[in-house]
Formats: structure tokens, sequence, C-alpha cells
């Protein structure tokens, strides 16, 4: 954890520079969305509920849970908004957003430059995570570079197909982590690559996956953004104070620990003391 953390707070400046560079570059045009949110007093937010502590289902209420639906939550009421969630898959979520069907995307989905070039993004992220390998704990695989020529499950629009694919494995996309993770049980992989956070408390907690362990560091971390359509630039100024004001109070680090996320992320902490000190 070290390793992770020693990184993470190396690159996290130039990450965010970049983030802000590029949220910034984006070229002006009429963003009728912010007018639309205002005028309805509806903010429609695309989010993941396959499982897991940033967006799931609860058993006892069968709400909506997680870091995600919380964030989704408290920007509706810093905008005088009625949330109203609509859930999405790794496969259409980009779709979703493009065709208009939701406002904005809190989905598990972190920033990439391919994916700022088709869409655009609040500058300031929220959070800051990466993949991890679920495998059985006899397994041979010790090291992401095991995974060559094997046959490696994930979600369809998953950032770590691009990784997975560079170092030589063999890619099994699903629509969903769930059916990525049965698939491994189902033996029909040797790993399944998801967010650190969605592995680690199904390995560590869970005894339905005793029999698998996590392997690390975490493959290609990356900054977590709220997504907007391309070019909606009065959006991105209003939601951006909202997210650095959330860092400055301790919100995210306080919603981290509600929704038990772990590991914690040290660019939490690493956020918070940057926009204090702003």
């Amino acid at each position: 954890m070290g390793f992770v953390r020693a990184a993470v707070k190396r690159r996290l400046p130039v990450v965010l520079a970049a983030l802000i560079a590029l949220g910034g570059g984006t070229v002006a045009q009429a963003d009728a969305t912010l007018d639309k949110i205002q005028q309805r007093h509806v903010l429609v937010v695309g989010v993941l509920l396959s499982g897991g502590p940033f967006g799931g289902i609860d058993p006892v209420t069968q709400k909506p849970k997680g870091l995600n639906v919380d964030l989704a939550n408290e920007l509706g009421r810093q905008l005088g908004a009625e949330v109203q969630l609509v859930q999405v898959l790794p496969a259409n979520r980009v779709q979703f957003l493009q065709q208009g069907k939701v406002d904005l995307l809190i989905a598990n989905m972190e920033w990439t430059a391919e994916r700022g070039e088709i869409l655009g993004f609040v500058p300031t992220p929220f959070y800051k995570i990466g993949g991890t390998a679920a495998v059985l704990k006899d397994s041979t695989i010790t090291r992401w570079a095991d995974l060559k020529d094997q046959p490696v499950c994930t979600s369809q629009g998953s950032s770590y197909v691009k990784p997975l694919t560079e170092l030589g494995a063999q890619i099994k996309a699903f629509k969903s982590s769930s059916e990525s993770l049965l698939a491994l049980r189902g033996n029909n992989c040797v790993a399944a690559v998801h967010d650190s956070t969605l592995i680690n408390p199904l390995v560590n907690d869970s005894a339905e996956w005793k029999d698998y362990r996590a392997i690390s560091p975490e493959l290609n971390p990356a900054p977590s953004v709220i997504w907007t359509r391309r070019g909606e630039s009065d959006t991105q100024a209003r939601l951006d104070p909202i997210i650095k004001e959330l860092h400055r109070s301790g919100w995210l680090i306080e919603a981290q620990t509600r929704n038990h996320i772990t590991p914690a992320s040290p660019a939490l902490v690493e956020l918070q003391q940057q926009f204090k000190g702003a």
C-alpha cells in the first residue's frame, strides 16, 4: 500500500492539472441542461447499481444505495432539485448521456483521455480508484503480467480493457460486473478485473468468496469524475465548486466511511488538504 500511496501523492497534482486544463478547453456551447434542471427542479443522474459500495440495491429497503447515490442526492439538494436516478450499465452509460436520457453520469467511469474527447466532465474529481483482479487462492497468478494469454473477465466499456489488452490478456467482456463475476465463479476465466472497491470487500469479507484473493498494486488508477455532455460548460462550472466544497468540508471522506469503502482512498485526504488551503 505504501507504493500505491506514494504513487498517488506524486501523480495527483499532475492529474488534477490535466483534468482542469482539459475541462477548461472544451469548446463553449449553449448549455441547456443546467437551465432544464433549474426549470423542472429535477436532476436526472445515471448510476451503476450492480453492487458494491459505490452503487447497489439495499436488500432490506430495495432502494439504491452507495457513494455515487449519496453524491447524486447531495448535488440535487444543493441545486434545489429532486433527484431521479436512472440505472445504467457500463455498456450503455455513454449512450444514455449522449442521447439525453440522463443529465449527468456518476457511474464508476474514471477519466481517460479517450473519454475526455467525446464527453464533458466536472474538472475536480470526487474520487480516485484503480482496478484489481479476483483470482482463486490456489491460482499461480500473483502479478498483472501473469494474465498474458489468459482469459480475463471484465465489463464492457471498462477502463481496464485497454491496459489488460496491452498486457496480452484475452478479454471476455460482459454487460455488468455481476455477470463477469459469475463467469469467474463458473471457471470461464482465470480472473475478473473490476474496481478495487468492488473486489476487495468481496474477497476479504464475504464467505461466498473465501476461496478467492485479490492481486495488487492497483491497475490503472485514475480520477473519478462527474460526466456531462461535451460543451456543457455552464453545468460543469455550477457543479465544480460544489465538489470542491465537498472535499473541503470532509463530506466525501464521511461518505466513503459511511459506505464502508475499502481500502480508503488516500487521494481524498490529499484533496481535502488541497482545498482547505486554497
